[in-house]
């Protein structure tokens, strides 16, 4: 069953945030957009090159009235030791969540039980706390943070302009679709 259009399940994280040790909650996440950013495991190869990413363009993010969560199935112990210990990790401004019970994990599907890890999963909730983007990559596949921008601008221009829907390759300011009848076998 997809994710698509469900509520978050309830949780509980501790997270690093700014050189601090904050609680997170799915309450938390309402009332915003917000984007789950699941990663393997802290001190990886892949994982620093996309959380350093997500950190460079975060201010985008921001702008848009958008909070990153990163999630890992690490403690939030071990990314205060890895934000310490690496200069690309040390930049991240957004929450890194810890989520070493899998619980989070396992509410968004992409935990991989026989290894205790997270898949590489991108989700963008919208502020009444419903998946809207659900996208889930193998563990070899790093992410782009501008591809993830474009589809939060697209999810949230769609959610303000009721009728009208983003086609592929999408822009902010770019022409959108009308879905109608008369469109059917024009496009």
């Amino acid at each position: 069953m997809s994710l698509i259009n469900t509520e978050i399940k309830p949780f509980k994280s501790t997270a690093f945030h700014n050189g601090k040790f904050v609680d997170v909650t799915e309450a938390d996440v309402k009332g915003k957009w917000s984007v789950f950013f699941f990663y393997p495991a802290d001190f990886t190869f892949v994982c620093p090159t996309e959380l350093g990413d997500m950190a460079d363009v975060y201010p985008e993010f921001q702008k848009l009235g958008v909070e990153v969560y990163s999630v890992s199935t690490d403690t939030h112990f071990v990314h205060k030791a890895w934000a310490d210990a690496s200069d690309t990790i040390k930049k991240i401004k957004y929450p890194m969540l810890g989520d070493p019970t899998g619980t989070i994990a396992r509410n968004f599907d992409v935990m991989i039980e026989e290894a205790g890890l997270a898949l590489r999963g991108t989700f963008v909730v919208n502020p009444e706390g419903v998946i809207k983007v659900a996208e889930i990559h193998d563990l070899g596949i790093g992410r782009d943070a501008s591809e993830l921008l474009r589809k939060v601008k697209a999810a949230q221009y769609v959610a303000s302009h009721p009728g009208e829907v983003c086609p592929a390759k999408w822009q902010e300011g770019a022409e959108t679709l009308k879905p109608s009848l008369d469109l059917v076998g024009k496009i």
